[in-house]
């Protein structure tokens, strides 16, 4: 039997819990032939290992620090990537074409309507990194009004300004010191790293809104707690993987729906199992 292969990609990446999703949706779909691995590679060994992929690959998940590393390796990107000059998805067709696609975008968009965020008239991101560009251009679906970044220096505020001209998003720039008031907001996204916002659990409002935190180790953060305890609406780094990760199955296998459910188990399983 020839197996079917895909894999994610990147540095640090022994941490990673897409094995972990992928396998439980092929394993879902009867999928047997098919495996999912996960490759510590950089920016310097990427050409190399895409070079050296035979027709038995399928797809690719890629995360830091290689999503625009990737971009010039490929055939094709979807508009959703371009946006943002980040791919996360390759998808390698059978006729030897490499296609880059994002699926953090719909991803956050789709975990936000499950939880019933369909529209908002305002929204706040709390950071400016690469995962902040994914939720502007995610805002630019669901906000009908005006995003205010909160950042911490003058170049990362132009980053954002800048995106948000890109992607038709009115970005308004705060500094950092005053990111409490982002909190009041109907939805907030905080894209920063672990510990960032632990200073403001103690502001979360009397009656939050939602926030989407999108750390999923160690959770929940501060914030994510004390935003659950005043009742808000609250999700986190889980909900992204899991419904970016969907797309990523059903692009690469064919195969639609890929069991959300399912994959959002064997995800809840490994974090427990983790710690």
């Amino acid at each position: 039997m020839t197996r079917i292969r895909a894999a994610v990609l990147g540095s640090p990446i022994e941490h990673s819990l897409s094995p972990v999703l992928h396998r439980a949706a092929y394993r879902e779909l009867g999928l047997d032939d098919w495996s999912y691995d996960r490759f510590e590679i950089d920016e310097a060994a990427l050409p190399g290992f895409v070079a050296g992929l035979g027709p038995e690959w399928a797809g690719l998940s890629l995360t830091m620090p290689l999503k625009r590393a990737i971009i010039p390796l490929l055939d094709g990107v979807s508009d959703t990537a371009a946006s943002v000059e980040a791919v996360n998805t390759v998808v390698l067709t059978r006729d030897g074409r490499r296609l880059g696609d994002n699926t953090d975008i719909p991803g956050i968009v789709a975990a936000l309507h499950e939880r019933g965020v369909e529209k908002v008239p305002s929204a706040a991101i709390l950071g400016a990194g690469a995962t902040a560009s994914s939720a502007l251009a995610a805002l630019s679906r669901i906000c009908t009004g005006e995003v205010t970044a909160y950042v911490r220096s003058s170049a990362r505020a132009d980053e954002m300004r800048q995106w948000g001209e890109r992607l038709g998003v009115p970005v308004r720039t705060a500094d950092w010191s005053g990111a409490a008031a982002a909190l009041q907001a109907p939805l907030v996204i905080a894209t920063t790293p672990a510990g960032a916002t632990d200073e403001l659990a103690a502001a979360v409002p009397a009656a939050p809104g939602t926030l989407f935190d999108v750390l999923y180790d160690p959770w929940p953060t501060a914030l994510a707690a004390a935003w659950s305890q005043r009742g808000g609406n609250l999700l986190g780094g889980l909900d992204l993987l899991v419904h970016q990760a969907v797309l990523q199955v059903e692009q690469m296998t064919g195969r639609s729906p890929a069991p959300l459910e399912v994959m959002r188990r064997a995800g809840l399983a490994a974090l427990s199992g983790a710690h």
